[in-house]
């Protein structure tokens, strides 16, 4: 495996991390399925063509984020689906990868449109003049750069994660990380499957003047009407 392998943003991996990649990328699509059971330590190492130490590691990665269990005797398995962290922001890139699966798509949008809503409508009530300055300048970069560049896709992330810090609720704030990794590895699917996909620059608009005039019915709203234009996008680009 080469040692300079790199990620979905063109960041060079050690081969530890480019291993864990590999074999997480291969649970998510289905090519190891909950229940398999990987070789031992000695056979597996052989076969991807790396020492054990970084297959031990990879391993360990992968049990940290729920995808696998390794017991003594037992040997190491892939877990029920159930378990798998699908919300660690590596993880969300490992499923985009490929195509993603349609009915987790539906499940991420269903999940962001519980919590996105209800931070908009806080936003609107407790936003800071700083944080709708830093809203403004998320759109602007947006704007700028479009979203079929990493500068686009990185203000989205800025956009929402601000949001989300706007709303005053430290639990609603703690979830930045898996909410932008799902705005940033979504928009980057429509980009990558879309010949011309839409323009959600002016859904991102009509959120940020509604929490502009601390209105947070019309927030609430508006991030709702982003989110279903969105799933849609992103249901529209699938094979």
């Amino acid at each position: 495996m080469a040692e300079r392998a790199r990620d979905d943003q063109g960041r060079a991996l050690r081969i530890h991390q480019s291993l864990a990649r590999q074999l997480g990328t291969a649970i998510l699509s289905g090519e190891y399925r909950p229940g398999d059971v990987l070789g031992g330590e000695i056979e597996q190492s052989l076969a991807l063509g790396v020492s054990r130490t970084p297959y031990r590691e990879a391993i360990r990665i992968l049990v940290a984020k729920g995808l696998l269990e390794s017991r003594p005797k037992a040997g190491t398995h892939v877990t029920p689906r159930e378990r798998w962290n699908l919300l660690d922001p590596e993880v969300l890139a490992w499923m985009f990868t490929g195509t993603p699966d349609p009915a987790f798509i539906r499940d991420l949008f269903e999940l962001r449109g519980l919590l996105e809503p209800a931070a908009a409508r806080l936003a609107a009530e407790r936003r800071s003049p700083e944080q709708l300055s830093e809203m403004a300048a998320a759109l602007a970069a947006m704007r700028d750069h479009g979203l079929a560049t990493d500068e686009g896709r990185a203000a989205d992330q800025r956009f929402h994660r601000a949001i989300l810090a706007a709303s005053g609720n430290l639990a609603l704030a703690s979830l930045a990380s898996s909410v932008g990794a799902a705005v940033q590895w979504t928009t980057h699917f429509k980009q990558r499957a879309s010949k011309r996909p839409r323009d959600p620059q002016p859904d991102h608009e009509a959120v940020y003047d509604a929490i502009a005039a601390a209105d947070p019915g019309r927030a609430d709203r508006a991030m709702t009407d982003l989110l279903r234009l969105a799933f849609e996008d992103t249901a529209a680009a699938l094979p």
